[in-house]
């Protein structure tokens, strides 16, 4: 294989009540990336639309996992990458995470596939590190993994891949506006009631249990985060009007996607899903912010291969 081409997909985090610990992939928007092999050996970055990034190797979330999986696993050749992408950073929707794990798919392709997905998770990390200062797990591994994960740990590296109910859907609205990584993690707070962690620890277990037992009652009873969205909603304009809209108009919950802006809202089948889209949209319409929206069905594949030779 001399090229190859692949969709890596945005992704939900936290999901409420998993912060740190959960997240899923989004079937409808992602980036796509290409790799040529090339005789000259190491990483370059030829090319990057749709987000002004750095195309030196080290200084990119993408180039940093290729030049670290290469340093690793040694070869003959070199890698070329290209990239659209197809959301902005700072979304809330792992911008960096994409690329990332993307890279880490990619790279491995033309390696011959010798790392597994936890192994490509860990090199992933690295990007997200080089992007964002922290090696965060909930992203990147949502989109090599597909559908929704569990971060168990970190220390080990643990990843658990969470069954989809099949009618579950994804509708989000990307505010355009800045929130800084940096100031959606200041915000927290810093200590938690015990009554507030147990009600948190509950919630997420019976999602996880929703989730593998298509018990879409209790997903939507478990959608619940009393600890991280109270301390950043207000980071996010007109948050509260959009959720309890979203509500209204029949999601089982809503939240905030990541570190924001985006909001984030699962459905049960795509007739619900559509009345929330709307519902959201007419809600922004006549707030004078700009915004994109997206509608989706849960990717669990996860990194997709859309061209190779």
């Amino acid at each position: 294989m001399k090229y190859l081409k692949i969709f890596s997909p945005a992704t939900v985090a936290n999901v409420s009540c998993g912060f740190d610990s959960l997240g899923l992939a989004i079937d409808s928007v992602g980036d796509e990336m290409t790799f040529t092999k090339t005789e000259e050996k190491g990483v370059r970055i030829t090319e990057i639309t749709g987000a002004n990034l750095p195309l030196n190797a080290k200084e990119n979330a993408a180039g940093a996992v290729a030049l670290a999986m290469l340093e690793k696993h040694p070869v003959d050749f070199g890698i070329e990458m290209t990239m659209h992408k197809g959301f902005s950073p700072g979304s809330g929707l792992g911008s960096s995470a994409a690329s990332a794990a993307g890279a880490a798919f990619g790279v491995n392709q033309f390696l011959g596939n010798p790392f597994s997905q936890l192994e490509l998770t860990k090199f992933a990390m690295i990007g997200e590190e080089t992007a964002c200062g922290s090696a965060i797990a909930d992203n990147v591994s949502a989109a090599i993994y597909g559908g929704f994960v569990l971060v168990r740990s970190y220390e080990p590296l643990d990843i658990i891949k969470i069954p989809v109910p099949t009618e579950l859907r994804v509708v989000a609205i990307h505010p355009q506006v800045e929130v800084k990584t940096k100031d959606s993690r200041d915000v927290l707070p810093k200590e938690v009631p015990l009554k507030s962690a147990i009600t948190q620890w509950a919630n997420l277990a019976g999602l996880i249990s929703g989730l593998h037992t298509e018990n879409y009652e209790l997903i939507s009873n478990s959608l619940t985060d009393i600890i991280v969205e109270p301390a950043r909603k207000h980071l996010i304009p007109h948050f509260d009007v959009v959720k309890s809209e979203a509500l209204k108009a029949g999601a089982l919950g809503a939240g905030i996607s990541g570190a924001g802006p985006t909001i984030f809202a699962l459905c049960k089948g795509d007739t619900i899903a559509n009345d929330v889209f709307a519902s959201i949209e007419n809600a922004y319409k006549n707030i004078k912010i700009d915004f994109n929206m997206h509608r989706s069905k849960i990717n669990t594949e996860g990194i997709k291969i859309l061209e190779e030779r």
